[in-house]
């Protein structure tokens, strides 16, 4: 039996379809980048030794940051081939910090946090008072400007931002 040119393309069409149904939709940010930002409670580890042991501590994955370079290369007197690599910016990290805990984060801190991150021209969405999405990505553009690409809240942006006291022995 040999099949039509137009019944392989429906095949692979069918194909390709339980393919994109099997994998859901993916978050992308406003750069294009996917949103790889995990929530608390998937995130949520045991204190680390030799640290408060009543505060809440993630761990998350920073990817590595990749950098496309094209230049020209010189093959021979005046003819150049065009070269494309990938440089790395930055490894992938693991990151293991202190965050607000759950019972912390009530809506009226979320709301803040989000106006706090809109007064920086990092957060452009509504005051819900809800961690989502758009929410993560801003305190992820906060955080690393700062040296931490995570999504989740560390203690450090939140007192660095007003929304929690900072004790007095860490002043």
């Amino acid at each position: 039996m040999t099949l039509l040119p137009s019944a392989i393309r429906a095949l692979w069409a069918v194909a390709l379809a339980a393919v994109a149904a099997c994998t859901g939709p993916l978050d992308y940010g406003e750069d294009g980048t996917e949103v790889p930002v995990p929530d608390f409670a998937s995130a949520q580890i045991p204190a680390p030794p030799g640290v408060n042991p009543d505060g809440c501590w993630v761990r998350d994955v920073a990817p590595a940051e990749l950098e496309t370079v094209t230049r020209q290369v010189e093959v021979a007197p005046k003819r150049f081939r065009t070269e494309t690599v990938q440089v790395i910016k930055r490894e992938r990290q693991e990151l293991i910090f202190e965050v607000p805990c759950p019972d912390a984060l009530t809506p009226d801190l979320i709301s803040t946090l989000q106006r706090a991150l809109d007064a920086r021209g990092l957060y452009r969405g509504p005051v819900t008072g809800v961690m989502d999405v758009p929410t993560r990505l801003a305190v992820r553009r906060y955080q690393n400007a700062n040296g931490l690409p995570s999504g989740l809240l560390s203690i450090q942006s939140a007192r660095g931002l007003g929304l929690l006291a900072t004790p007095r022995d860490q002043l």
